[in-house]
């Protein structure tokens, strides 16, 4: 781990154990914000920010260019890497989310939503989600790096602003997803797997 990325860990790490002492605060003084549009907007968000959409986005856009062929693989490792990471975490720490400890109201379109699915809290999978993809666009797509950036923090606040997460569950979210993305990166650096095999199939 670089200098840089150890001074980031460490920094949002801090951040993520003071989060924890405001989380109550911060997710009821968020929900004060709702109205229709904020609440037809975040919806938006969340129903852009799937695992699916994510997958079938990125194929496509890596196959435009042939440089790019190679980090299809890493790519789908990466995401089949959240979903278990998120799942053996979920289930292991069962954290209530806000709105289950009735901190806040659930809206009743998302009563039928996947987090029924993931009932639980920390971290957030959205978060790890959004976040895991980004050292990719930092690393292929660096000039839209801001735009995906501003993406991923909405994403994260939409699920404070719904009742769905603790602030908390959403840094670890970010951290755990970016650090992931970071690994899968730094190994297919070292061992090329991905692009030797894009190369073997291009024969």
């Amino acid at each position: 781990m670089k200098r840089r990325e150890l001074i980031l860990f460490l920094l949002v790490f801090f951040i993520l154990l003071i989060s924890f002492y405001f989380d109550n605060f911060i997710v009821q003084n968020v929900s004060l914000l709702r109205n229709s549009f904020l609440d037809n907007f975040f919806i938006l968000i969340i129903d852009i920010s799937s695992e699916i959409i994510f997958v079938v986005f990125f194929t496509i856009l890596f196959l435009f260019k042939k440089e790019n062929h190679r980090w299809i693989l890493p790519l789908w490792v990466t995401i089949g890497f959240y979903a278990i990471i998120s799942f053996l975490l979920k289930f292991s720490i069962h954290r209530l989310r806000p709105y289950q400890l009735d901190l806040v109201s659930l809206l009743p379109v998302l009563q039928d939503a996947s987090h029924f699915v993931w009932n639980y809290s920390f971290p957030s999978a959205h978060s790890l989600l959004v976040f895991c993809v980004f050292p990719l666009i930092l690393r292929q797509f660096f000039k839209f790096r801001f735009y995906w950036l501003f993406f991923a923090f909405l994403v994260a606040f939409s699920r404070v602003y719904f009742g769905l997460h603790f602030l908390s569950d959403v840094i670890a979210g970010g951290l755990i997803g970016y650090f992931l993305g970071v690994f899968v990166i730094k190994f297919e650096d070292k061992y090329k797997l991905s692009k030797k095999l894009v190369e073997r199939l291009l024969k």
